[in-house]
């Protein structure tokens, strides 16, 4: 009988990661020139004359992560059906893939004005694959993988994937700026820019309405933006660590499981949080997001979470789409201001300059994926109920 693959988180991982890699290779996409019939000529450059061993460890280290979970992925999918040397064809099949996009990416990079190809750029990065690839399969010969999926059968339920790997991206999201802390999906004003953009001289400019809080005057602001009133910053805290929370508990089996769980999920939020500030600014003003709203937003998202530790999954979901369609309209009417828009501008002009654009876009788009998520599962579940219901009625009528 031939066993169904593995459903593994590492298959969508590895495509985001590859999405990040293109999008740090080829930043900031503009300047395309053609330099000459070769573009493949780096291969065969000599040694380039200024490197930093700062730049050797990046090229390493930024592509191990791909390497890792494209041979886990290959690991997971065909764990269990008896393969002889499979590691060893995920190894080389992983190296191969990480070192054929670098070789790609390097020579895109041969077109951009901002980026220089370079021989040891490549070679440095399929190191760092194969690196990462052979973790993969050592965790697997030690017996690691065998623990996780006993490990996930216990903790998670089985259609799980989807809700582990949007868990996994929430605090990345969190490190980009944002108007309101854990204030994620906010996307109204950059449309509508947008929109206003596309439709600049044509009739239908008018049929927009106007910015929200644009042209207010706020004595003593002098940025002519109303901030968003307190209690407004407090139930968008509430929300944006109840939303991540119920997806959680979505997943997880069990009261204990939940609760560590809502520990993590409170950690991770304030260890996103902190870094990005500290980043953005400096150590000295790291806590400098966490005032009295934040703090009494935390605390009462703890409580309603530990007071939902009971509720089943299919409540969960349905309490989780209504929260977020709360939380959307909600975070859609925080102003920008002056300091988001510093945020940004640190952010564009800094070390974060090939990342920061990745970051927005998670941070913009996680509720949404998680909206679509949630959706699809619950429409998924009920095609399956139906169909229940209708094989049983067949066997009643036979």
């Amino acid at each position: 009988m031939i066993r169904a693959p593995h459903k593994t988180s590492a298959w969508p991982l590895a495509g985001m990661y590859v999405v990040l890699v293109v999008y740090a290779s080829l930043y900031p996409f503009e300047g395309w020139r053609n330099q000459g019939p070769l573009p493949l000529g780096f291969v065969l450059a000599p040694w380039p004359k200024y490197w930093t061993a700062f730049d050797l460890w990046a090229n390493v280290l930024g592509y191990a992560p791909l390497g890792f979970l494209l041979a886990l992925g290959a690991l997971r999918t065909r764990q269990g059906h008896g393969v002889v040397g499979w590691a060893g064809w995920a190894v080389g099949g992983a190296t191969l893939i990480a070192g054929l996009l670098s070789l790609l990416m390097e020579a895109a990079q041969e077109y951009l004005p901002m980026r220089v190809a370079s021989n040891v750029d490549w070679g440095l990065n399929t190191v760092g694959a194969w690196g990462g690839a052979l973790a993969a399969a050592l965790l697997e010969r030690l017996g690691a993988l065998d623990r996780w999926n006993r490990f996930r059968a216990r903790w998670f339920v089985p259609e799980a994937r989807g809700a582990l790997v949007l868990l996994a991206l929430w605090p990345c999201a969190l490190l980009a700026p944002s108007a309101v802390p854990l204030g994620l999906g906010q996307v109204y004003e950059q449309t509508e820019s947008g929109l206003r953009s596309l439709l600049q001289g044509t009739p239908w400019l008018s049929w927009l309405p106007p910015l929200p809080n644009v042209g207010v005057d706020v004595p003593g602001n002098g940025s002519g933006v109303a901030p968003l009133a307190p209690l407004m910053v407090w139930a968008c805290v509430v929300l944006g660590v109840l939303i991540p929370c119920l997806l959680g508990y979505c997943a997880i089996r069990g009261i204990r499981r939940r609760a560590l769980f809502l520990l993590a999920l409170l950690a991770a939020a304030l260890g996103a949080n902190l870094l990005s500030a500290a980043l953005s600014y400096s150590p000295a003003h790291a806590w400098a997001w966490l005032n009295t709203p934040v703090q009494s937003g935390l605390v009462m998202a703890g409580l309603f979470a530990l007071l939902l530790l009971r509720l089943p999954v299919r409540v969960a979901a349905a309490l989780l789409l209504v929260l977020l369609g709360v939380f959307l309209s909600l975070i859609n009417q925080a102003p920008t201001g002056p300091y988001y828009a510093h945020n940004l501008q640190v952010w564009e002009q800094g070390r974060f300059i090939r990342f920061h654009g990745v970051t927005l876009w998670l941070a913009r788009l996680w509720p949404y994926a998680v909206l679509a998520y949630v959706l699809a599962r619950v429409w998924r579940q009920r095609r399956e109920w139906q169909d229940t219901r209708q094989v049983e009625a067949g066997h009643g009528l036979g």
